[in-house]
């Protein structure tokens, strides 16, 4: 089993930047794939960005405005939230799974953390 705890969410201005972190722990060793989804008030879970090696995929809302890494030394995923604008508020969770799966739109994951709330006003 492997679980993932978030931290760094919180409130900031339209135009600002967050750094969101995801601790992994358990069986660490079978993760091949990190990542972050969110979730706004009223629509559906959305894929983020997600991190495989030297490899990220990102949706195309936050192309160039986030930033995924990933610290293998400490089981840490972050997620770099620049330039961030109102429809960015939403719950955010880092998500985990063992097998990388290519085109990106078929990756399904297998762990979820709890989430953590990003809100940006206008």
């Amino acid at each position: 089993q492997v679980q993932l705890v978030e931290s760094g969410g919180g409130l900031v201005q339209a135009g600002g930047s967050l750094r969101l972190s995801c601790a992994a722990s358990g069986s660490t060793f079978s993760i091949n794939v990190m990542g972050w989804y969110r979730q706004a008030p009223g629509k559906q879970r959305e894929f983020v960005a997600r991190i495989s090696g030297g490899r990220t995929n990102y949706a195309y809302s936050v192309k160039d405005r986030f930033t995924i890494s990933r610290d293998n030394a400490k089981n840490t995923v972050y997620l770099q939230m620049d330039s961030l604008k109102p429809e960015d508020t939403a719950v955010y969770y880092c998500v985990a799974d063992r097998v990388f799966r290519i085109p990106a739109s078929t990756q399904t994951f297998g762990y979820w953390g709890q989430g953590t709330q990003v809100t940006v006003s206008s």
